[in-house]
């Protein structure tokens, strides 16, 4: 009972997710366990351990790093539309939508 409490509305989110909520309980439940409860494989979890970061997610990081940085400059007053232009000012390509989704 406690995984699923500790693990809050995993099954509604996508695969990805299901796999870093094993990989933060790993320690206190079985990962077979947690597999079969959270409907997914564990041959795919280990590959997913094994996997490198995609290149997406990698710029990702970086511009959530920038994102983090224009907000806090502006002192929380910026938004989507300011941010992105102060983003491709300083030479990131970004999109709106991608913008909002990072914020």
């Amino acid at each position: 009972m406690g995984f699923f409490t500790r693990c809050g509305g995993v099954l509604c989110q996508g695969i990805e997710t299901r796999f870093q909520c094993i990989a933060r309980h790993r320690a206190a439940y079985p990962i077979r366990l947690m597999c079969r409860v959270l409907r997914v494989s564990a041959s795919g979890y280990y590959a997913w351990r094994q996997r490198p970061d995609s290149r997406r997610s990698c710029e990702n990081r970086k511009l959530l790093a920038e994102i983090r940085t224009s907000h806090a400059k502006s002192m929380g007053t910026y938004g989507i539309l300011r941010i992105r232009a102060e983003l491709r000012d300083r030479g990131f390509a970004c999109g709106r939508n991608r913008v909002a989704c990072l914020m």
